[in-house]
């Protein structure tokens, strides 16, 4: 008999693994749709849109993993490159402006790679 409880027990636990949904990865594309409306304020200053500090959010509630951390860390990092008319100090000043706290700079010298979560 407690072979069989064994055995029903791992037939739930992989049925429960099988149907949990695989997290997906966060992708520089979320982090550029969620951050397209902080343009303004990332170049010309300010005080960011709702939408802007609501988007920061919602990416930092995504990103769970330290993978996904260091994702979006180097995303923002690609961005802040390519931006043009990019002020460096709004990017710095955008999750203080948000009320939120990322614990490294949005900043093109950032090391992503250093980041443990």
């Amino acid at each position: 008999m407690a072979g069989l409880i064994k055995v029903a027990c791992m037939v739930v636990l992989c049925v429960a693994l099988v149907a949990t949904p695989i997290a997906e990865a966060i992708t520089c594309g979320q982090v550029t749709t969620s951050l397209a409306p902080c343009l303004s304020y990332l170049q010309s200053g300010g005080a960011p849109a709702p939408a802007c500090c609501n988007g920061v959010r919602s990416l930092l509630s995504a990103a769970q993993t330290t993978v996904d951390k260091q994702t979006v860390c180097n995303c923002l990092k690609g961005a802040a490159g390519q931006l043009p008319g990019l002020n460096p100090q709004n990017a710095q000043n955008l999750p203080a402006q948000c009320k939120v706290n990322i614990p490294y700079k949005i900043s093109t010298s950032t090391n992503c790679a250093n980041i443990r979560f």
